[in-house]
């Protein structure tokens, strides 16, 4: 059964209100995308089998469905803790709607329409939706304020269920072709144009994400009103009179909201991550759909800083647990280390935005790493197990309450498992783009995709068994002989580019060249902002080969970055590595990895659903007949993503390449 993206009359609407500016690319839908992939198939299979109903009974369980059946009912009290609960409940339909367009499933299809029936129920007359003020408008919960919209600004998040509930609208119309929950947010913007904008209330929203709903909801129906209010919502940034530019404090500056001064004079990235990453995700979105380029030149400036100062090396962001928010210029500590999980995701969404505003592969490099390292970290191998944080180092003591050291199957605030449900089976849709004449492959995904270039149908197959071996192969079958470009990313890692900028850079010699054959026959290739660019008229079964090195990469940090001063990281291809207590004698504090230590790698397929791990002899710390002494000891290292999956105990990403001191802990 074939989704489409756009119902055709819909589509008469959009070019009824004159919709042309866009992304100069376009992405390749995920639902063009078929999938036969050993790494993320499985992860996609389980996210449908298992995330997603795990998440709408926890969602039952825990009260946030009741809280809709209460404001249906108009009467009660609120049932859980915080006022944007209502966006789990859209999260998971969001991530049950991706999966329905792939994966048609009628008893999942005939429960959305229940819970979207209990949420039309507690709907106002004039399309305002949101719980906890509806069940009781005189005592709603403490964060929302006396009347609508009055605390918008900083805790209420009335306007952030208003994006989820935007964002899982469209997903479930494009994945269905109803409109019964699309209707319902159709109505609830329409409200939200009809208070907000030029010469009505103004307000900076204090958890973004109702700019790229809006944007959705543009795209959709063409309606010129949501995507100026969402570029309204954008400029109202810096606008606000009542913070103390002066301060300090992120949260009496405004800075925590990425509030404290206009986007388009915004240079650095800041306050909380997650918040953040969904402003500068609606950003670009703003700046491609009207052609702002003072809005480009801000968000470009923007992502230098974060890429430059702020990223984990295992593509997490937001250094600090106190407002779960980005730390100052190279403030990376290991062991508080936030990342939170959510900002990993938001991370993913502009970082491919950027890619769409200006075809550069260090964006899809950014987005790589923190994919298969810092996102995919956030849930257990279960599917049902997960992090609020991602840490970078857990010692014996575990004494950092700010971070967790074991997975949980919820939290009071669940929006980062929900989040997973939801972007999980949206991975396809990352793999592929186009332009003009010109198709990129930016993932490496075992799969076929179905296209048109030059209004050719176009098969494009990958065969791989990535991130694990580097050796590719990409056959591709246009109906007809057909002349295109295709763009082929070439890694950064592979191209003895840890990062773009300095702030991580690899210590090994540059690895081995990577070879592109055409049908078996070596083909000399052009290179354009980090793709491999072969221009033929491609025909049937046309089979292009790469060869990607794998070998073990050494990382260091800036020496700014005062943690990592000393210390090495180790990654293989796109994926970091960490060693964890129960692979190392039950401790990994104490193993020192010397600059020239020989490192081999194997890959064990009955290990954490299979992994490749790294194994070296090294020295270790042990205390022994009442002396500190070194002894050597195999140092087994696994993906990051799969730590914590075998129960509580140490772990690092960073090693001290020597001792340099010791310190007697007492317990």
């Amino acid at each position: 059964m074939k989704r489409i993206f756009v119902m055709p009359a819909l589509l008469c609407a959009a070019m009824a209100w004159g919709q042309k500016k866009d992304y100069a690319i376009q992405a390749v839908p995920f639902t063009q995308v078929k999938l036969t992939d050993n790494f993320w198939l499985p992860r996609i299979e389980t996210n449908r089998t298992v995330t997603i109903p795990a998440s709408f009974e926890r969602c039952e369980s825990t009260g946030r469905v009741n809280n809709f059946v209460m404001a249906a009912k108009r009467s009660g009290k609120f049932a859980t803790k915080y006022p944007f609960d209502d966006t789990d409940v859209y999260k998971t339909i969001e991530g049950a709607s991706f999966s329905l367009a792939v994966h048609p499933d009628p008893k999942l299809d005939k429960y959305l329409d229940s819970i979207i029936a209990i949420i039309a129920a507690a709907q106002e007359a004039d399309g305002y939706l949101y719980t906890t003020r509806t069940i009781d408008p005189v005592q709603p919960h403490p964060w929302a304020g006396k009347e609508r919209w009055e605390r918008e600004r900083e805790l209420s998040h009335e306007l952030y269920n208003a994006g989820h509930l935007y964002e899982a609208a469209a997903a479930h119309y494009q994945a269905t072709n109803k409109k019964n929950l699309l209707n319902i947010a159709l109505k609830n913007a329409d409200l939200v144009c009809s208070v907000f904008g030029p010469g009505k209330r103004s307000v900076a929203p204090g958890h973004e994400i109702v700019e790229m709903g809006l944007v959705k909801l543009y795209r959709i129906t063409g309606k010129p009103e949501y995507l100026s209010t969402a570029k309204f919502f954008v400029e109202a940034r810096g606008q606000y009179k009542g913070y103390d530019p002066k301060s300090n404090d992120p949260w009496k500056n405004g800075s925590y909201w990425q509030d404290n001064k206009p986007v388009v004079l915004q240079d650095e990235a800041e306050g909380h991550a997650v918040r953040a990453g969904y402003l500068y995700s609606a950003v670009a979105d703003v700046a491609a759909l009207t052609g702002d380029d003072s809005l480009l030149n801000a968000i470009d400036k923007i992502w230098a800083n974060m890429v430059q100062k702020k990223l984990y090396v295992q593509g997490g962001v937001g250094a600090k647990g106190d407002g779960e928010r980005y730390g100052s210029n190279y403030e990376l500590p290991n062991a508080t280390a936030y990342n939170e999980t959510c900002a990993s995701v938001a991370n993913v969404y502009w970082n491919y935005r950027m890619f769409l505003l200006h075809g550069d592969s260090k964006y899809v490099d950014v987005l790589e790493r923190t994919l298969y390292n810092g996102l995919i970290s956030g849930i257990g191998l279960d599917g049902k197990s997960f992090f609020y944080t991602n840490p970078m180092q857990i010692t014996g003591n575990f004494k950092h309450t700010d971070v967790e050291h074991t997975r949980s199957g919820w939290f009071e605030c669940s929006c980062c498992p929900t989040n997973l449900a939801r972007f999980i089976p949206s991975i396809p849709g990352y793999m592929y783009a186009q332009k003009d004449d010109n198709l990129f492959v930016n993932l490496f995904i075992a799969g076929s995709a179905s296209l048109k270039m030059k209004n050719t149908p176009v098969q494009l197959v990958q065969q791989n068994s990535y991130p694990w071996n580097g050796n590719l192969e990409f056959i591709i079958t246009p109906e007809k002989a057909t002349a295109f470009n295709l763009a082929i990313r070439i890694p950064g890692w592979a191209r003895q580019v840890a990062v773009p900028f300095d702030l991580y850079h690899f210590t090994n010699p540059a690895p081995k060249a990577v070879t592109i054959k055409v049908n078996g026959q070596p083909l000399d290739y052009d290179m354009k902002q980090g793709y491999a660019v072969i221009n033929r008229t491609w025909k049937k079964d046309d089979k292009v080969e790469m060869e990607l090195p794998m070998d073990v990469q050494r990382i260091l940090a800036n020496e700014k970055v005062s943690d990592d001063i000393g210390k090495t990281a180790l990654q293989r291809g796109p994926i970091v590595y960490c060693a964890e207590w129960t692979d190392n004698n039950g401790k990994t504090s104490n193993l020192i990895l010397p600059a020239n230590t020989n490192i081999t790698s194997q890959f064990v397929p009955d290990l954490l659903n299979g992994v490749t791990v790294l194994k070296a002899e090294v020295p270790a710390v042990v205390i022994k007949n009442n002396s500190i002494e070194t002894v050597r000891q195999t140092l087994t290292a696994i993906p990051y993503y799969s730590w914590a999956n075998r129960g509580k105990g140490e772990m690092t990403v960073w090693f001290p390449s020597q001792v340099t001191d010791i310190r007697l802990l007492t317990q």
